[in-house]
């Protein structure tokens, strides 16, 4: 069997750090077709359930109701960037759903765009609730109260009628029974999931998959405003950017990554498990890498620099000079054809 995949950090001749990373490719059934490491390890999804987090707006009304666009139905998915793109739409959304900055339980953190945090950092400007990266799930979950006149107070806790709305969506799409979901707070306040790689990476593939309805919409929302799920000289963005409508993704927190290959019926899920963010991204594209030079080779293109950028890269010293490389080793095991 193949080495597992890891991220090999290297500094001169030595490798200085490694980052194991678990895979699970499956199709829309569930069966897994490649992995490395524990494909059924259990971990919290984090940001990269925000698609499904987002599903009982379309299945519900709600946004037939608010009448969302694409643009805000994308921004439901995001985690954003903060940029003035962001900010701009995540105000026209709440004034739609006629909620207000002070009802988002989003909190603040430091903006995920190195431009826009100097700008915090600086003093420049003092970020609000708006700039969380979250800031659009959480107007989507009060548009969910919202229109099914449910309390807004609280819409972020555990036995909420919002947050029993989005776990069952969860269990329908991850095919996990509600009461084997494990539940904890994240880092926004709202609920999150833990789960198998392997149910992570089917709800991808049945969500890659759909051809009508709120999912299928959702999915066009996503791969027709990428800059709107993550922002400039982000992996998300750039990807879906580069192959548009091949390729649904979404990062998480602590090294999670998911993404649906529509084209091929895919879904997979990688957890870099020491939790390491760039390691993430360098995984990601290698596990793209591999898959895509077995199954369907020419699909797509990594090497363009919008994408190579996120993949080997060079580490510096604070003078910019060269210290070692981030890369991948490893391979990925194949279970089917």
């Amino acid at each position: 069997m193949p080495s597992q995949l890891r991220i090999e950090s290297t500094r001169g001749n030595l490798v200085e750090s490694v980052h194991r990373v678990a895979v699970a490719v499956v199709d829309a059934k569930g069966t897994l077709l490649a992995g490395s490491g524990d494909s059924d390890l259990v971990t919290w999804w984090r940001s990269a359930a925000k698609p499904f987090q987002a599903l009982p707006l379309l299945d519900d009304g709600a946004a037939e109701a608010f009448r969302l666009s694409d643009e805000e139905l994308a921004l439901t998915c995001a985690s954003h960037s903060s940029e003035p793109r962001h900010l701009e739409l995540v105000s026209r959304f709440m004034a739609k759903v006629g909620v207000s900055e002070a009802q988002l339980s989003c909190g603040v953190h430091t903006p995920l765009s190195p431009l826009v945090a100097r700008e915090v950092s600086c003093g420049r400007v003092e970020p609000t609730p708006r700039w969380s990266n979250c800031s659009g799930k959480h107007t989507g979950m009060l548009a969910l109260a919202k229109h099914h006149g449910w309390p807004l107070p609280g819409y972020n806790a555990a036995g909420h009628p919002v947050q029993q709305r989005i776990l069952a969506e969860v269990a329908r799409w991850t095919g996990v029974p509600g009461p084997d979901l494990l539940l904890s707070v994240d880092g926004c306040t709202a609920v999150c999931f833990g789960l198998s790689l392997r149910a992570m990476a089917t709800a991808y593939a049945a969500l890659g998959a759909s051809r009508e309805g709120g999912p299928a919409r959702l999915v066009s929302a996503m791969t027709s405003h990428p800059f709107l799920v993550a922002g400039t000289g982000r992996l998300c963005t750039d990807l879906m950017q580069a192959w548009p409508g091949r390729i649904v993704a979404k990062v998480g927190a602590e090294g999670i990554y998911s993404a649906a290959l529509p084209q091929l019926g895919l879904g997979l899920a990688l957890k870099v498990e020491d939790g390491n963010t760039l390691a993430a991204n360098v995984a990601l594209l290698e596990v793209l890498a591999q898959l895509l030079a077995r199954v369907a080779p020419g699909l797509s293109d990594l090497a363009s620099p919008e994408l190579a950028r996120h993949g080997r890269q060079a580490l510096l010293s604070t003078r910019g000079e060269v210290t070692g490389e981030l890369r991948a080793a490893g391979r990925l095991h194949f279970l089917a054809a």
